[in-house]
């Protein structure tokens, strides 16, 4: 069942970027772009997508329009963060590698975190090992993995939580 679902999700996905790049569609295009998609989504590679953990529960939809809204707002609060870091004319940061506990146990989870973290700057995830995230924060607020985890992962775990466990 799991195989299934993750080469539905995969053919989605594939088919919703093929429509998204071919704009404006006419249906020689979305008919073609469905027959790809199909053709990967069927290709034995795909059995082992990660897309297989994602929920489809409502709540977890739910979960997961909140998460685009959580995102982008961590995004544009960093995004501002580095700036006034950069413009700034001590240059405040402290750079360093703090650890952070993760409490998500599927790797569509773990892969979406860290891929979270790296794309707000300021962040990057430079390893994973187990539960722990090894990331490299331009301020190192506290060194202390707890509270180094509340400040990194907290906003982006609970939402991950529900939505691929």
């Amino acid at each position: 069942m799991i195989m299934i679902k993750a080469r539905a999700l995969g053919f989605l996905g594939l088919w919703t970027v093929w429509l998204l790049l071919t704009a404006p569609w006419n249906t020689q295009e979305a008919v073609a772009g469905a027959l790809v998609a199909l053709l990967i989504s069927l290709l034995p590679f795909s059995a082992a997508s990660p897309l297989g953990d994602l929920k489809l529960s409502p709540k977890a939809l739910a979960w997961l329009v909140a998460y685009v809204f959580v995102f982008i707002k961590a995004l544009v609060q960093s995004n501002l963060d580095v700036a006034f870091r950069v413009l700034h004319p001590k240059l405040p940061i402290d750079p360093g590698i703090v650890k952070v506990k993760t409490r998500l146990k599927t790797p569509l989870g773990r892969l979406l975190l860290a891929n979270s973290i790296t794309l707000t700057p300021g962040t990057i995830t430079v390893e994973m090992r187990g539960d722990d995230l090894y990331i490299h924060w331009i301020k190192v607020a506290d060194p202390d993995p707890e509270a180094a985890t509340a400040a990194i992962v907290g906003n982006f775990e609970k939402y991950l939580e529900v939505i691929c466990g």
